[in-house]
């Protein structure tokens, strides 16, 4: 079986990506590759290095807009790398594999998700609205990679947290129309966090999905 998990961040596609591991996966976690290919850039000059939300930073800061281009620029050469890994595999149906993608894997283009479709079933790990004031926290208190893609912007007499709370639900419901039209099949957040769901009923519910 392979699968790609899309989502926001904080949807839980990094745990639902480890805990297939558990059960035999081959796991390729994009934020992972990514970094790996701009660790050039995370290191400071005094030797430590930057998590990849640091590097990146807010949408109002001016180095945004040129590192936002760069993270998608390596996203699509990772997930590139990975197809072709997939399509060199193709005849192995025993390897089990899951793709951890990033939040903005929908702006990689057509192509690319097309062949992701091809290759994976395509697992929308869907967030419901009361969920994003939590994340939208999360994220301000520890960025992450975040592509905003031109959805942030500040008014006037708005302070910086301020434009983010207001342009966050635009970001994610922009994204949701993609993530909904990409996948194969959703999984509903509280069905996902119901007591004793797990990796089982997970592939229970992609193969159930693949008979409608």
């Amino acid at each position: 079986m392979r699968l790609s998990l899309i989502g926001m961040a904080g949807s839980g596609k990094s745990y639902w990506s480890m805990r297939l591991v558990e059960h035999g996966f081959r796991r390729f976690c994009c934020d992972d590759l990514i970094a790996a290919k701009l660790n050039p850039e995370l290191t400071r000059s005094d030797g430590t290095t930057m998590d990849l939300g640091q590097w990146m930073g807010f949408p109002y800061e001016p180095h945004y807009r040129e590192r936002e281009s760069e993270y998608l620029a390596c996203e699509i050469e990772v997930l590139t790398e990975i197809l072709e890994y997939l399509e060199s595999r193709k005849n192995n149906p025993e390897e089990n594999i899951v793709v951890d993608t990033t939040g903005s894997v929908i702006y990689t283009g057509e192509n690319i998700l097309r062949e992701l479709r091809r290759y994976t079933t395509v697992i929308y790990l869907s967030i419901p609205p009361e969920v994003r004031e939590r994340l939208l926290k999360a994220y301000i208190s520890r960025p992450h990679p975040m592509l905003w893609r031109n959805v942030f912007s500040k008014e006037p007499e708005e302070t910086e947290q301020e434009a983010l709370a207001r342009c966050y639900p635009r970001l994610v419901v922009a994204r949701e129309r993609l993530y909904k039209h990409y996948a194969h099949v959703t999984i509903d957040y509280y069905r996902r966090s119901e007591e004793g769901f797990g990796v089982r009923d997970l592939l229970n519910q992609v193969a159930s999905a693949a008979w409608l």
